[in-house]
């Protein structure tokens, strides 16, 4: 069983690491050769690119001029402690994984990045903001989606064929991000959850911001309780939500919430 989710724009390379566990990145000669395509950009070049403002683009300006190899544990963090939004908030590795759960994350857990194409959790990453959807000029194409081309696929395949349990992957991330998974190439089933919400008696919807902490929620309790099997999905009950058999299909099992919105 593989899980994977997106990474996030929050970064966070400050706080006490947990652990000392660490490892490199398996794609960064890819990465450099991107990370060099970005540093040939202006902050206008980003700011356009990337749709923000001025002063993020002069911070990822600068984060770009200041990326280099090789990565250490001085110059980088392990990934799933570098990122900070809503999913890794949801996800709450620093406060409830143990080293045995770290462990087990590097077998079963892949985050998706635009930079990195994929990275294990306890893979050292540099600042740095690089959406998936981004349009980069590159000799393959006009955009991330060909820079990576079947790669990132390639390499979900080796890692569910490594990892224990049923051979499917848990699609926890957001459309933008898997978009650069190909189905067709993959060696396994997709599950794809979905999680909704109500307020009073209104219908049940996605709500981005508890979507992404769900999925999070998802993920950190599928390491935690080591779950192995499609099944055992239905058993996910972190921050209220509930598995809905009328709502679900057989490759969206679907989770709902009522009265938190």
């Amino acid at each position: 069983m593989l899980i994977v989710v997106s990474p996030a724009k929050a970064l966070d390379f400050e706080s006490p690491l947990p652990t000392k566990k660490r490892s490199m990145p398996e794609m960064l000669d890819r990465s450099e050769e991107l990370a060099a395509i970005m540093a040939r950009k202006s902050p206008e070049d980003l700011s356009a690119m990337m749709s923000i403002s001025d002063d993020l683009a002069a911070l990822n300006h600068e984060r770009f001029q200041d990326w280099t190899t090789p990565f250490t544990k001085d110059n980088a963090r392990p990934a799933v402690l570098a990122f900070a939004g809503d999913t890794y908030v949801g996800l709450d590795a620093p406060a409830s994984f143990g080293e045995r759960d770290y462990t087990h994350a590097q077998k079963v857990l892949r985050i998706l990045s635009g930079l990195h194409g994929v990275l294990r959790p306890l893979d050292l990453i540099q600042p740095y903001r690089l959406e998936m959807g981004s349009k980069v000029e590159h000799d393959r194409g006009g955009d991330l989606y060909s820079f990576w081309g079947d790669q990132v696929t390639d390499r979900l395949n080796e890692a569910l064929a490594a990892s224990p349990g049923a051979d499917a992957l848990v699609n926890l991330a957001s459309k933008e991000y898997f978009s650069v998974v190909r189905p067709t190439r993959f060696e396994g089933r997709i599950i794809s959850p979905r999680f909704l919400d109500a307020n009073g008696d209104d219908d049940f919807k996605i709500v981005g911001f508890f979507a992404k902490q769900a999925r999070g929620a998802m993920a950190g309790w599928m390491v935690r309780k080591r779950i192995l099997t499609i099944k055992a999905l239905t058993e996910f009950d972190a921050h209220g939500y509930r598995y809905d058999p009328d709502r679900s299909t057989r490759d969206a099992p679907t989770f709902t919430r009522r009265n938190n919105v």
